[in-house]
């Protein structure tokens, strides 16, 4: 770097200022910008004030961060950076802190020389934020002062002006995301938390203290400091916790090649799924992109190389093939680059071809020095790669068996799928119901035109702890395939689901509300989460809402999905009576509906409610997973009494 642009970095002006275009659109179509406007786009708002923070940090000026969620459930982000620049910008006519906060696709980021690199939305985050909240306030400390400015829905209530005088430096954004645009303004601490943890591990060395200022029932508040000194090492033993270690100690890549600072940790378990997650400038590119090959190239060609230098693999009768490498692995990659180019369904996939590169010769070093180094650990990689193979050539077989008995079956449909008439996917929702009584019921109170019944025999197979080829041969997991249409793909495209024949657009899990009911759906959903992930991607997963209760009381009824509605129904209905003297009826099983009551309160799009399965943090989900059907019961213990406000335990 030269010594004018190193001068140009430390001193952040106005000057450094860029601006592209402006906001107006923003409020009109907010989930072209924050995704949607329900619970994720709402948590996007606070990430995208933190990523501006993280950038100082990423520049080497931010070493904390504080994350507020207040009584009023508004959101305050502070942090010590250099603070967003107050000087006016002379082609604007304005404070360069107005034109950052109203104007989209403004910002320092676009600088080269202020930003090496960035994460967020590249400047679409502050000034979207500030369009989607009643009231957003920006305080700047720098330069002894203090300068703040207020905005009502992206527009300024008055100039930036000086409010008063301190040595400290740094930003505070305080906001109240707009409740008519929002679905719900109730931040969920646990969300939250997640992505600051991951954050954390992502940026070695940033402390960020996340405070809930809401009081639970017992009147206690929230607070957690995430800091990781280990990075990525730390992030990979945080993931893989609750599963048993193949290796005592992570594997750890550090490197920076063609200006790509490249770092990556790895360990693997005895596990049989691949767990592999990866982060350009700290966004999760679920879809992968060249990082996400270059650490496969590398880690095939040099576990392949080792193997064979040392003779391990002689006495093989069938190839080893990329997956065998990774079966059983947990990784991630975290990359940096100037000018990501991302691409994919849902643009989480990165595309510059150099990081592929950058990404290989790093790993292919580092791996191939640790091998050499660790002949025990590089042996017991080698001894589960082979079993890895000898079990994929049991899966193969027998998810060939699967394709092919669908194949030669006619329709291929399984015997008990009650299908719907019609034939256009978007239009079609299938339920998978829990037991064949509860199917009965289901297949009789239908709307027979777009509505698919899949009853489901008990619980399914745990595929958290099952081979592979088990995973084909259990019957109900069968069925699920053939009636969903989907097929796995081969080795070779990374077994990605091939959903061409997809005959539902909505997949409705509708599960019996007691603790079995909760088990079946967790497994089914861990089926889902570890083969079908694209079907969770791609927003197609539903969980059926069937209500807890009926209250009667002579001709009047209602129903409650909850404990709280319970309590406010059998008051209302007592009217002032004795509430003990109302009929409660706890609906513990679909099958004490009958199907004009399951329809009426959980089948028909009119009067139901659905909760759609999302997918915002992989890296969590694969964690939660993995520790709730796994073999390690006190993480799984001490999650559900964490939760237990949560769950209730059925008489």
């Amino acid at each position: 770097m030269t010594e004018g642009s190193m001068e140009n970095k430390q001193n952040y002006t106005a000057d450094n200022i860029q601006v592209l275009e402006g906001l107006e659109a923003v409020r009109k179509r907010p989930a072209m910008y924050i995704g949607d406007v329900g619970v994720r786009g709402l948590h996007h708002l606070v990430y995208e004030v933190v990523d501006n923070s993280i950038d100082e940090a990423l520049a080497g000026y931010c070493k904390n961060i504080f994350v507020s969620i207040n009584t009023d459930n508004s959101i305050t982000v502070s942090d010590d950076g250099r603070g967003i620049p107050t000087g006016i910008m002379a082609k604007e006519g304005k404070s360069a802190l107005e034109v950052v906060m109203t104007v989209l696709h403004a910002g320092g980021k676009f600088d080269k020389d202020t930003y090496k690199v960035s994460g967020g939305l590249h400047g679409v985050g502050v000034s979207c934020v500030n369009a989607l909240s009643t009231t957003l306030i920006a305080t700047v400390y720098g330069n002894g002062k203090i300068f703040q400015q207020e905005y009502s829905c992206g527009k300024p209530l008055y100039d930036v002006k000086e409010t008063g005088v301190s040595d400290k430096t740094g930003t505070t954004i305080h906001f109240v995301p707009d409740g008519s645009i929002f679905i719900t303004t109730e931040y969920k601490y646990d969300t939250i938390a997640a992505r600051m943890r991951e954050l954390s591990y992502l940026n070695k060395g940033v402390s960020i203290t996340l405070k809930d200022e809401r009081p639970d029932e017992n009147g206690n508040t929230k607070e957690e400091l995430f800091y990781s000194n280990g990075g990525l090492k730390e992030f990979v033993s945080f993931l893989d916790g609750t599963r048993e270690k193949l290796l005592p100690e992570p594997i750890y890549v550090e490197g920076e090649k063609g200006g790509v600072p490249v770092e990556v940790a790895m360990i693997y378990n005895t596990g049989y799924t691949e767990n592999l997650h990866s982060y350009v400038n700290n966004i999760n590119t679920i879809e992968g992109g060249t990082h996400v090959a270059g650490f496969r190239r590398a880690l095939t060609r040099t576990l392949k190389s080792y193997a064979e230098k040392e003779g391990m693999f002689k006495n093989l009768k069938f190839e080893i093939a990329g997956d065998d490498f990774r079966e059983g692995l947990t990784g991630v990659i975290s990359v940096k680059v100037q000018e990501p180019q991302f691409e994919g369904q849902t643009k989480t996939k990165l595309g510059n071809n150099e990081v592929t590169g950058a990404v290989d010769i790093c790993v292919g070093e580092m791996l191939n020095n640790y091998l050499e180094e660790n002949p025990k650990e590089a042996k017991l990689i080698v001894q589960k790669v082979i079993l890895a193979a000898t079990a994929r050539h049991a899966a193969k077989k027998a998810r060939e068996m699967v394709q092919r008995k669908g194949a030669m079956s006619g329709s291929g449909l399984p015997g008990k799928l009650a299908d719907c008439q019609e034939t256009d996917p978007t239009l079609c929702e299938i339920y998978l119901v829990e037991g064949d009584s509860a199917g009965g019921t289901a297949k009789q109170g239908r709307n027979r035109v777009n509505q698919a019944i899949l009853p489901l025999r008990g619980k399914i197979l745990n595929v958290e702890k099952a081979l592979e080829h088990k995973i084909y041969e259990n019957e109900e997991i069968k069925n699920m395939f053939t009636g969903l249409g989907v097929t796995i793909g081969t080795e070779e495209d990374n077994k990605a689901l091939n959903m061409n024949k997809l005959r539902y657009h909505k997949i409705i899990i509708m599960t019996d509300a007691d603790v079995d009911g909760s088990h079946i759906r967790t497994l089914i959903l861990t089926l889902f989460f570890r083969y079908m992930k694209e079907l969770i991607e791609f927003g197609y997963i539903y969980i059926a809402q069937p209500p807890l209760y009926l209250v009667k009381k002579g001709k009047e009824e209602e129903y409650c999905w909850t404990e709280q509605q319970r309590e406010e129904v059998v008051k209302r209905i007592a009217k002032g009576g004795n509430p003990e003297s109302v009929g409660i009826q706890r609906y513990k099983g679909l099958g004490e509906m009958n199907a004009e009551q399951l329809w009426s309160t959980t089948m028909n799009p009119e009067t139901r409610t659905l909760k759609q399965v999302t997918l915002d943090s992989a890296a969590e989900a694969d964690r939660i997973f993995s520790m709730l059907m796994g073999d390690e019961v006190p993480p799984r213990r001490a999650f559900i009494e964490a939760n237990a406000k949560y769950a209730r335990i059925d008489a």
